[in-house]
């Protein structure tokens, strides 16, 4: 449900309204971001940071492209604007798709809360941010919000696994494609690794015997499984303060998630699903 503010028609218009391109293109009635103006409304919870902020906080992308992408878009505006507009925009289509007031918001809130209420912010920065900026006070605006703040803390912790694990960015692309069932160099070149980068990747992989014809050597995979072990790890918080009440929330969003997804809101086949059908 909170990863639709990347597709969300009106937040790209709000964007394009600050000087930002709008959606460059839809793919299967998904409308995809604008890169300059993914960086700087995604980072603005970090504040007026400069590129090199924005891309560390990411983890995944090529920096080359996130500082120029950051940089450009600080040019026509400032954080706390696109940060308004990221939130409107984000609530604006979830109330067009849902309604103002979704089936069952008034029992997802608490379990919401309750599971971020625990969350510390060590070596959290994105979803430090996000709870700095407290809830934007209207009933779907704010179980938004809690809910992009477990996304980015599962998104901090993940990248705290696999940088603790000895990998950068490229290697961890390419050994999570492998992981899902993906041929390799698909879904990683949306983060805008060069051809010569991701041969160099590759290359390192092989030597520490991770990786073999482009798929991954019994060490390789058991590597990347340790790392989806320690996400889930620092996870825990989240599953102990829900309790019994997990599949209770999971039960209350699935169908607002299907919702968005069957509106065009979000693309209706994501990554794991790709691997699905690669086989996996």
């Amino acid at each position: 449900m909170t990863g639709q503010v990347y597709f969300a028609p009106e937040c790209h218009e709000a964007y394009a309204a600050l000087g930002f391109s709008g959606s460059p293109a839809t793919n299967k009635g998904v409308a995809a971001p604008d890169g300059p103006a993914y960086f700087c409304s995604r980072g603005s919870l970090l504040g007026q940071v400069p590129g090199e902020v924005v891309a560390a906080a990411f983890g995944v992308f090529n920096p080359d492209v996130v500082v120029k992408a950051v940089g450009y878009g600080w040019t026509l505006t400032d954080s706390a604007t696109i940060s308004d507009a990221r939130t409107r925009g984000a609530t604006a289509q979830l109330v067009r798709i849902l309604g103002e007031r979704p089936d069952r918001i008034d029992e997802a809130r608490p379990l919401l809360e309750r599971a971020v209420e625990p969350l510390r912010p060590e070596g959290r920065p994105l979803f430090s941010g996000l709870r700095s900026a407290g809830l934007p006070g209207d009933p779907v605006g704010d179980v938004w919000r809690l809910g992009d703040m477990l996304r980015e803390y599962r998104g901090d912790a993940h990248i705290a696994s696999w940088t603790a694990a000895g990998f950068d960015a490229t290697e961890i692309g390419l050994l999570s494609e492998a992981y899902w069932g993906m041929p390799m160099r698909t879904y990683v070149r949306s983060r805008a690794w060069t051809d010569e980068q991701l041969d160099a990747a590759y290359e390192r992989l092989v030597s520490r015997g991770l990786v073999a014809d482009g798929a991954l050597t019994e060490d390789g995979r058991a590597q990347r499984e340790a790392v989806e072990e320690a996400t889930d790890r620092q996870c825990r918080p989240i599953v102990d303060a829900l309790g019994d009440d997990l599949p209770t929330l999971v039960e209350i969003l699935r169908p607002w998630g299907k919702a968005v997804r069957d509106a065009y809101g979000y693309p209706g086949r994501g990554m794991h699903d790709m691997a699905d059908a690669a086989g996996r």
